[in-house]
């Protein structure tokens, strides 16, 4: 990159932290700015099935330049298919894949079906057996800082922190963990969120390190569900990608012991969709109330507000979840 267009690429960044780059919410980008944003992508895809929507909506947003996946809580070989058929059908085969550490699960998940046949060795793109060292060397090599969009538990961040720590001067991280004061389905009560409390010791490493953090917590991601004539526009688009996304949901949900057991079998809504608000706030933040808190992971799992504790910049209530919503749907349905 030459030394203007990095300085422009710079200051875009810096900008976009505190309030990112001016982008219509129709999800069309400035004609003066051109700049998309880098990304590394670290999922635990294959579990909750919100993730494979959220990138299907990461490939979707020409604001943004995927430049790694990786997988996260172990299950390598069937998180790294999922990858890989995903971006195989996306045409975006070009993006790498790192396989991440085989810690905490092991096995396949409610997607196998999806993947049963996919033979890893046919993906004509890059795998790089150790993830976390791909992490490291993207953000490092890197001419501009990288935004680190983690939607899973994190223990490939909390290694890559601690083989190198100067990551956190180069890169940005935004993420779907906690709950600040709403729990599940928008309860009162204040939850022990799953990415958090499955590996509170990797949440404490991730959000204590010195870089810029932005998190949506269950308060904001948590009431994301798409119903009626928006699920139905998704469920019916015929863009490839779509299309794949629709059959993962299916062989998901036909998975739920709640869905074995109803006598009615129509899928008439999506999932709670939680980490694609992460992916949102990659770019922008205007239908967010933002406040910046210090928030500090306790070791049963919580996200509580202490003063002691590291400052970040934290999706509290939505302003318009609605548009949310919408912008989703354009995005998933775009060709």
């Amino acid at each position: 990159m030459k030394p203007m267009l990095e300085k422009i690429a710079l200051l875009l960044f810096s900008v976009s932290f505190g309030q990112p780059m001016a982008i219509a919410e129709t999800g069309s980008v400035s004609k003066s700015i051109s700049a998309k944003i880098p990304v590394i992508y670290d999922s635990d895809i294959g579990d909750d099935i919100d993730d494979t929507w959220a990138l299907c909506m990461l490939l979707k947003s020409p604001e943004l330049d995927l430049k790694l996946v990786v997988g996260d809580q172990g299950k390598t070989e069937y998180r790294t298919k999922l990858f890989a058929k995903l971006l195989e059908i996306a045409q975006r085969t070009d993006v790498p894949i790192g396989i991440g550490l085989e810690v905490n699960l092991d096995g396949t998940g409610d997607q196998q079906g999806w993947v049963e046949d996919y033979d890893l060795k046919s993906y004509p793109g890059t795998i790089h057996e150790d993830g976390v060292q791909a992490i490291i060397d993207t953000i490092m090599n890197s001419p501009v800082p990288i935004t680190v969009l983690a939607v899973g538990p994190l223990p490939n961040i909390r290694e890559a922190l601690k083989r190198e720590p100067r990551i956190a001067e180069k890169a940005r991280f935004v993420g779907m963990h906690g709950s600040v004061r709403k729990g599940y389905g928008g309860s009162g009560e204040v939850s022990a969120e799953y990415n958090v409390r499955v590996d509170a010791k990797a949440c404490q490493a991730a959000l204590s390190a010195p870089w810029d953090i932005v998190i949506t917590p269950l308060d904001t991601c948590g009431l994301v569900q798409l119903q009626g004539e928006k699920y139905a526009s998704i469920r019916d688009c015929n863009a490839p990608l779509t299309k794949a996304l629709i059959e993962n949901y299916t062989y998901w949900i036909k998975e739920k012991p709640w869905y074995k057991e109803s006598s009615d079998k129509r899928i008439t809504q999506s999932s709670i969709l939680f980490d694609t608000v992460a992916v949102y706030l990659v770019f922008s933040q205007d239908l967010c109330e933002m406040e910046t808190l210090p928030i500090r992971v306790t070791e049963d799992g919580k996200t509580v507000i202490d003063d002691s504790a590291r400052k970040m910049r934290v999706a509290t209530e939505w302003k318009d979840l609605g548009r949310f919503e919408d912008l989703l749907v354009e995005r998933l349905t775009a060709e």
